[in-house]
């Protein structure tokens, strides 16, 4: 499989396939992001199919056994089909995640011990620091959590803002619309009354960057983005609601 990569913030790599078949004819991509560190992290794994494609794009940008670190979302197969494999590929890599998702499933599947993260622990990778940051049923399951890199002010969103079509790796124009006719397609997002609220923290961190798990990264007024984004969902349970 073709796979794009792009530096989309100061040591952060998108490495991007795309796949007509899914979502036509629009198509469909998934988005794994490399933070180049002292300890560098993957954030996504992508699905075990996807790993020598993706494994090989990594190796252009550091060695795979250069891996310290495995993170992702939640528990699903394109954020973590092959973290066994970069485990196996990768023999100092721990997966990091959220103490929900290590308790419910990883502790189980993966094949080294996760490292359990609080909401809000941060570690220092050497050069970029990231912070856990529970998010639970946003956008869709218990165990959901995201990363946020301090120094490059980035915003790992995972499926929030989800769009689909082949767009470019950064954009300045506003993801929402295309992500608002995403989530009307698919209806991926679990409605409850703390969607729009955890979105909105989110909003509250700043971010310079949003990096994308499918479709097109946003350079810019992030914190809008993400207000607009809860606006939509909120108007959305509103509805439901009523």
């Amino acid at each position: 499989m073709d796979v794009r990569t792009d530096e989309i913030a100061d040591g952060v790599y998108r490495f991007s396939t795309f796949v007509p078949e899914i979502a036509a004819p629009a198509g469909f991509s998934f988005n794994q992001y490399l933070i180049r560190a002292d300890e560098p992290l993957l954030f996504h794994t992508g699905p075990r199919q996807m790993f020598d494609s993706i494994c090989a794009a990594f190796g252009r940008i550091l060695p795979v056994g250069d891996l310290r670190w495995i993170s992702f979302g939640h528990v699903e197969s394109d954020e973590c089909g092959s973290m066994n494999q970069w485990l196996a590929a990768a023999p100092g890599a721990q997966v990091l995640q959220g103490a929900t998702a290590c308790m419910v499933s990883l502790n189980d599947l993966a094949d080294r011990p996760p490292r359990a993260l609080a909401d809000g622990e941060t570690i220092d990778l050497g050069g970029k620091r990231v912070r856990w940051i529970d998010t639970p049923h946003v956008p869709h399951a218990w165990e959901s959590g995201l990363i946020y890199e301090e120094t490059s002010r980035t915003l790992f969103a995972g499926d929030l803002f989800t769009q689909v079509g082949d767009g470019p790796a950064v954009t300045k124009d506003s993801i929402v619309p295309t992500a608002v006719q995403t989530e009307d397609m698919f209806r991926s997002t679990a409605l409850t009354p703390e969607t729009s609220r955890t979105i909105r923290r989110l909003a509250a961190l700043e971010p310079r960057t949003l990096a994308v798990m499918h479709g097109s990264c946003f350079a810019g007024d992030c914190a809008g983005e993400l207000r607009d984004l809860a606006d939509y969902y909120q108007g959305a349970f509103d509805a439901a609601a009523a």
